[in-house]
This record gives structure tokens, C-alpha cells and sequence, in this order.
């Protein structure tokens, strides 16, 4: 027994430990990424004898689908997860990756953070909580322990009273936004509370070296996506997915390090969010599963790199999109599915912010720069952006003679991984869930019979590459037997306006009797806001009959107060309807219960 003990603990001394010091809501504006208003020591000199990543991705422009990205190794448009925020069932079979760190005898941690969409498969951590530390593990029992700090969230940008420390005049102010004193403001806040959040990092790291354990342990630092500042959180450009990742490993384990691993080095492989499960597991020592999607790039089990990263954005808060992008690290490409929206739809909790408050009201007295004002209109369908010419991604190259070869690869490779990950985000998110019911989304999505993907796909493609071309297609579509075949035809012919509309206003006028609910409020929204006094009366009673939560599910309910919403003053006649409605709405969990409520103030404050 006494070898065996011994033996036991040589193994756990093997092993290194794990450290994860992760914030929140910013990107790489930090002194070791090179930029030199900002002031963070502690992570500069975690860089110094450790290693940056230049290219590194967190898939999710916002909080928690970034981190159901990270603990499940899966992208949440593979497992229907990817709406802020939501919650659906696990990929049968499959767990949390601490869940095999644990079963390889690791302590695991998690201080505190989850917010997690999807729902967890039995216990993951150890301990997850305010309390939750490494310390408490048993002996040298080797640990995974997570210590997230809250400092630079988005809400700490807007707090006030607040004593700035950065000065104002000395912010770079990127080339989307006007240059106000409010803007300004915001954004040297942000370098303060980034400090703050390094200051949390370096308080961290000083436990770990009074334990004596530096030298016995990994650590990762790395922000959870990009800046809270509007436009780059909640949106999948460059500057909403660039994060900070900052790698230590002592020279106990230089084994584990990879060809790259230098002191003060940097490495310009492409890494993401999806590849940090596989790359954990790698360094303790443990093959990652093979229905993980992304690749570990470090430790024992290093994969090759790979030549592109991948970014995604669905509904955020109570407001639908779709948007996918991808990189190869010096161009961006941006696929809008719904390119009938503008960028800046209202979002209560955005619209908190000075600077979204400041940079729509300059919009509407027609005071901003083309460069400025884009965030205020509808979208293209392709956007193209070349980060080395042009870092705040405000010349849309898709268009560019000279640049269609790079178009053409990027927009493959998306279609590529669109593919093989079967993302299930082109279901309107109630059919997500209806679909996958007694199983899960992932699930669902690999089942043809349940989803036929290459059929949606093909159609989402058809419709919102907004080709002239293509209305013969969607009318045909608009008869498919699938449901989501039929939504994203009708929303082609809502993606054209008013030729759309008079294209297909036929088949829309049935569609206003769709068996599918989702559907009948597309057609309800394109005929109403581009039909005439006929097709606007039926378009009201639709909506009206849909948008009630108290004869409707959540996702129909919101869908419909969405649609309402979209027409504008032409919605003025459900004035007293909408008053009518329950004021909470059906709400399938927690997490959704504050969308159909501040719908319906929305609604009720335009229409006073």
C-alpha cells in the first residue's frame, strides 16, 4: 500500500497544475499586446516569461455563449446554444470537460462564473463558488482552478461617479466611433477598469508564488471577448472576438510547450475559445475526445494548426440576428443572414452605455462620418476586412476586384465549417427546441429527418445573398414540406423591400396561413411593412394573435412583439392590443424571463 501511495504521488507531481485568470468584456488593449496607453504590469509580466497569442478568437462576442463554447469544446451553433442568453439540453453522451479532468484525479474550480446555455450533465466542478480556491485541494492533489474577475464588464464602463485615471484626451478612439467627449470618457474607463481586472490577475498570480507552486503550474490569462464598448461586444468583427491569451509553462514542463514557446515570445497561430477544452486536457495528460471541435495546441496531444478561426452572433438579449465570420488572421470575412436588420438594433441593456446613447442621437440629427453612421443601417450580405490595412474594420473589401480570390476562400471555408458542424442556428430558436425535444439540439442536428441542414442552408444562402436572381427559387422554397425552408424563403422576399414583396406577394399571402407560426410572422412583417392598406390590416391581426403571451409560447410570443416592433408607426393601430397583453409574458426559464417584458415597453413607449 505504501508503494502504491508513493507511486500515486509521483504521478500528481508529474502532472502540472492549472491555472485559468480570466475578465471580462475586453480585448487585447494591454501593455504586452503593444498598446501603450493602457496600464497592465501584472499580465505584462506574466507575458515576459511566458508566451502572447496574436491571433486568438472567442467565437462568442458576449459573455455566455463564449463560455459554453469554452466548456464544452463544441460551437454553440453545433449545439443550439448560441442565443444570449438560453438554455438547452447537453449532447447526450458527452460531458464538461472538467468532468475528465476530475476523473483523472484533478482537483477542479471555478471562482465563479458559469452562465453557461447549455444545462449541465451531472456535477462538473469541485466546487463552483465565491469560495471555490485550489487550496482546498487534498495534499498535492494536482488542481484546475478558474478565478474570473468581474472588474472590466461592460457595466463598469458606464458607473459613475467614476475618477478617471487614463486620461480621456489620450484615448485612440476607433475610427467607428465619433469623437465626443463621452466616447472618450467611456473608452479611458475601459483601460481603467482593465488595470483593475490586471490588478485582480497579479493578486492571483502572488498566491500561486507564496505556495511556492509558480513553478508547478500553467497559467492561462485571457479575456473573455472583446471590449464591452459598443460594437465590439455582441459583435462578430475582429474587434468584438480578439482576445487577450497569455500562456505560462514553467520549464518543469517544457515538454508540453509547443515548437513556438519562448520567454517574452508570441506565437501568431490561430487558436479560438472552442480549442481551450482540448488544449486543457492536452497538457494533464489526456487524449480530448474526438467529437470535440476544436484542437488542442498545447501539451501531449498537439494538433495541427489550423489556417482559419470562426466567429458567430444569434439573438442577442431580445433582438434576432444571425451572423457568422471567420478569419485567416489578416482578413476578416462576415456572412449576414439577416442583412434586413441594422447593426445597432435596439438592445435595452446596450443602450445604457454613453457612447450608444451619444453615437445613435448623433445618427439621427445626421451629424456622423459614413464610416460612423454604418452602424445605424442595414447590412451587406458579405463584409471583407483586411486587419493589417485597416484594424477597425470600416472598408468593406467584398466588393474589391483585387480582393475576390481571399473572398472566395474565406467564404468556403465558412461554408465548409457551416457544414461539418451541422449549426442548427438557422432554425428559428423555438423550432431549436421543439425539434431536439427529448434530446438535444446537437443531437437533433445530426439527424436528417429531424433537420434536413443542406436544404436550410441552401435556402438561408439563396435568400440572403440577396441575388435578383433568386426569387423563382424562393417561391419554390416557400412550398418545401420543412418549415425552416419555408421561414428563410419568406424572409428573402422580406430581405428585398418593397421589389421583394411585390415579387412574392402571392405566396406570401398565403404564407399569412403557414401551419408554422414562424412563418406566418415573416409574412406578416414583410406585408406589412411593404404591402398596401389591405395586406397591413391582415398583417396586424397576425401579429396581434401571435405577439399575446398569454395563447402563446415565449419564442413565438417574442418573434411576433419582434415583428410588431419592425413595422414602426404602422403598429400604431395594436396600440391598446399590446396594453392588453400579459406584462411578464411565458418565459421558459430564468434566463429569458426579462426579453418579452422589455419588448413590450418598448412597444408601448413608441406608441404612447
Amino acid at each position: 500500500m505504501l508503494a502504491w501511495f508513493q507511486a500515486a504521488s509521483a504521478r500528481a507531481d508529474a502532472r502540472p497544475n492549472l491555472l485559468w485568470l480570466t475578465s471580462e468584456d475586453h480585448g487585447p488593449q494591454m501593455g504586452c499586446y503593444g498598446d501603450q496607453y493602457a496600464s497592465t504590469p501584472n499580465v505584462d509580466r506574466l507575458a515576459a516569461k511566458g508566451m502572447i497569442y496574436t491571433h486568438a478568437w472567442s467565437n462568442a462576442p458576449v459573455c455566455a455563449p463564449a463560455r459554453t463554447t469554452i466548456i464544452s469544446g463544441l460551437y454553440p451553433p453545433s449545439t443550439g446554444a448560441e442565443a444570449m442568453r438560453s438554455l438547452v439540453a447537453y449532447p447526450n453522451g458527452k460531458a464538461m470537460f472538467p468532468h475528465y479532468l476530475r476523473q483523472a484525479g484533478y482537483y477542479c474550480t471555478n471562482q465563479s462564473k458559469t452562465d453557461y446555455n447549455l444545462k449541465e450533465p451531472g456535477s462538473t466542478w469541485d466546487v463552483s463558488s465565491a469560495r471555490a480556491h485550489w487550496k482546498n485541494r487534498q495534499g498535492n492533489q494536482p488542481f484546475f482552478a478558474v478565478f474570473n474577475s468581474t472588474k472590466s464588464h461592460e457595466s463598469q464602463i458606464r458607473t459613475r461617479p467614476h475618477t478617471p485615471i487614463h486620461d480621456p484626451a489620450k484615448v485612440r478612439v476607433p475610427a467607428y466611433h465619433p469623437d465626443t467627449p463621452e466616447v472618450r470618457r467611456d473608452w479611458a474607463q475601459y483601460y481603467d477598469q482593465v488595470s483593475a481586472a490586471d490588478a485582480d490577475a497579479g493578486a492571483r498570480l502572488k498566491e500561486l508564488d507564496d505556495a511556492g507552486l509558480a513553478e508547478e503550474t500553467i497559467v492561462f490569462y485571457y479575456g473573455d471577448h472583446g471590449s464591452g464598448m459598443p460594437r465590439s461586444k455582441r459583435w462578430p468583427f475582429n474587434s468584438g472576438l480578439h482576445v487577450p491569451l497569455v500562456v505560462y509553462i514553467p520549464e518543469k514542463f517544457k515538454a508540453l510547450r509547443p515548437p513556438e514557446y519562448q520567454a517574452g515570445g508570441k506565437s501568431d497561430r490561430l487558436v479560438s475559445f472552442v480549442d481551450l477544452a482540448p488544449t486543457v486536457l492536452s497538457l494533464a495528460g489526456i487524449e480530448p475526445p474526438s467529437w470535440m471541435q476544436g484542437h488542442a495546441f498545447l501539451g501531449q496531444y498537439q494538433a495541427p494548426a489550423q489556417p482559419f478561426v470562426y466567429g458567430f452572433r444569434g439573438r442577442m438579449d431580445e433582438r434576432y440576428d444571425l451572423v457568422r465570420s471567420s478569419t485567416d488572421g489578416r482578413y476578416v470575412y462576415i456572412r449576414n443572414y439577416m442583412p434586413h436588420k441594422i447593426y445597432g438594433q435596439y438592445l435595452d441593456y446596450m443602450f445604457q452605455t454613453p457612447t450608444t446613447q451619444v453615437w445613435k442621437r448623433l445618427h439621427d440629427e445626421g451629424r456622423l462620418t459614413p464610416a460612423q453612421d454604418a452602424f445605424w443601417k442595414t447590412k451587406p450580405a458579405e463584409e471583407l476586412y483586411d486587419l493589417q490595412a485597416d484594424p477597425d474594420e470600416i472598408q468593406n473589401l467584398a466588393a474589391a476586384p483585387g480582393q475576390q480570390a481571399i473572398l472566395a476562400t474565406l467564404r468556403q471555408a465558412h461554408r465548409a465549417w457551416e457544414t461539418k458542424i451541422c449549426d442548427v442556428g438557422f432554425l428559428p430558436e423555438g423550432e431549436i427546441q421543439s425539434r431536439s425535444r427529448g434530446s438535444s439540439p446537437y443531437d437533433m442536428g445530426h439527424d436528417e429527418a429531424k433537420y434536413p441542414f443542406r436544404r436550410v442552408f441552401e435556402t438561408a444562402e439563396l435568400a440572403s445573398m440577396l441575388a435578383p436572381s433568386a426569387m423563382p427559387g424562393l417561391k419554390t422554397a416557400l412550398t418545401d414540406s420543412d418549415s425552416a425552408v419555408r421561414y428563410w424563403a419568406a424572409l428573402g422576399f422580406l430581405m428585398r423591400g418593397g421589389e421583394g414583396v411585390r415579387t412574392g406577394h402571392e405566396e406570401l399571402a398565403r404564407a399569412l396561413d403557414d401551419p408554422s407560426p414562424y412563418v406566418r410572422i415573416v409574412a406578416a412583417e414583410a406585408l406589412g411593412r411593404y404591402g398596401d392598406g389591405i395586406d397591413l390590416g391582415r398583417s396586424l391581426s397576425v401579429l396581434a394573435s401571435l405577439g399575446d403571451g398569454s395563447k402563446n409560447g415565449f419564442f413565438v410570443t417574442m418573434s411576433a412583439l419582434n415583428g410588431i416592433g419592425a413595422l414602426g408607426d404602422k403598429a400604431a393601430p395594436l396600440r391598446e392590443t399590446i396594453r392588453q397583453f400579459p406584462p411578464n409574458g411565458p418565459s421558459p426559464h430564468s434566463r429569458y424571463d426579462s426579453y418579452v417584458p422589455r419588448l413590450l415597453e418598448e412597444l408601448q413607449e413608441k406608441n404612447k
